[in-house]
């Protein structure tokens, strides 16, 4: 008796040998799909360049230097060499120029813990006043420039640290020093053509200054600028091309500067927000030396808070500039200011100090 063949089954009928071609075929593919994902030799690629997403980029010939693409992780296209504007820059002495990409800034200065349980302003009065008042580092030769003429009855000392070791002696020497100045309205320019005549590149920035930029001699020159905390907002820059008011990083930008050996800073009340610019922006690795008026009679510019806040903000600001290998080594207490601290007659202070800190890592 026959048996029925069930449907759909009609391949046992095929030839053997087509069967066995079918199976030699099957393992041919699945030897070239492995030889294709181990990347062995013996692999067979359509005509044509490789696939990148198979072969790894091949490297630079050895001894070839490899290029470091800057621009992608900055978010920023590098600047041409040479400056790349077919407009002569103004002035002569600040051709534009490609500067080292910087860190990422910070948004916050990192608060230091207060003085003491009760968070008062006694305790963290005196921690800022002590702290001020001790030097951190002895500079064996300081060069000091004063105002002792007879129109000003108190010398106003501006003190740089000549040590050998610092670096700032060596830059003189060469004819290679840089010294900023950041004032707002005064007169007072002894130090900057003290330092001119020494041998140091000096630019003064006054927003007073008659000229957008003017050469005074061969060395000193003032710039009709105002360094504030804050570039001005992008609309108002629009309309005002040539705004007086920049940051110190804006400035060292535009003027292809990447060093200052001295900062001095006379700012009447808004040296904390401009140093704390400076810290939150990284500047502060491209100057050697930091000469700072400081003002305690108010908190100052855009600093708020209670009274204990601001000192703890003022103390931590200047433990950043520590951490940052800045080292105090000269104060400067101004007996002819009013002795105001906060707008009060208390902790025997002047309303007024200058500072002046090296950066010990500066060569």
């Amino acid at each position: 008796m026959a048996t029925a063949k069930p449907p759909g089954r009609g391949c046992g009928a095929l030839p053997r040998w087509l069967l066995g071609a079918a199976l030699l075929l099957g393992l041919r593919l699945c030897m070239e799909l492995r030889l294709a994902g181990s990347g062995l030799p013996g692999r067979r690629d359509p005509p044509g360049p490789p696939r990148a997403h198979l072969l790894p980029a091949p490297g630079p010939p050895r001894g070839a230097r490899r290029r470091q693409v800057t621009y992608v992780r900055s978010g920023r296209r590098a600047l041409p060499r040479g400056g790349g504007s077919t407009t002569p820059p103004e002035p002569s002495c600040c051709a534009q120029r490609g500067l080292p990409r910087r860190k990422s800034p910070r948004w916050h200065i990192e608060l230091q813990p207060w003085a003491g349980p009760s968070r008062s302003l006694d305790e963290e009065a005196s921690r800022f006043l002590n702290y001020i008042s001790t030097i951190q580092i002895a500079c064996d030769h300081v060069g000091t420039d004063s105002l002792a003429t007879d129109s000003s009855p108190a010398p106003k000392p501006w003190l740089v640290c000549l040590d050998d070791r610092f670096g700032l002696v060596h830059q003189i020497r060469s004819k290679r020093c840089r010294l900023y100045s950041l004032g707002l309205g005064s007169d007072d320019t002894h130090f900057e053509v003290s330092m001119a005549n020494r041998g140091c590149e000096v630019h003064r920035f006054d927003p007073s200054v008659k000229s957008a930029h003017v050469l005074e001699s061969q060395r000193l020159w003032h710039h009709r600028l105002s360094i504030d905390w804050r570039d001005p907002h992008p609309a108002v820059a629009a309309q005002k091309p040539h705004s007086n008011t920049r940051k110190l990083g804006s400035i060292l930008n535009e003027f292809g500067h990447h060093k200052i050996d001295v900062l001095k800073a006379d700012l009447e009340s808004a040296e904390w927000k401009v140093l704390e610019n400076l810290i939150l922006e990284d500047v502060l690795e491209q100057i050697g030396q930091l000469i700072f008026e400081i003002h305690l009679h108010w908190p100052g510019f855009e600093v708020s808070g209670s009274e204990s806040s601001v000192v703890r903000f003022w103390y931590s600001l200047l433990k950043e500039l520590e951490r940052k290998d800045f080292r105090l080594f000269h104060t400067y207490k101004d007996l002819s200011k009013p002795q105001l601290f906060l707008k009060k007659d208390l902790f025997n202070a002047s309303s007024c100090y200058t500072l002046s800190w090296v950066n010990t890592r500066w060569r």
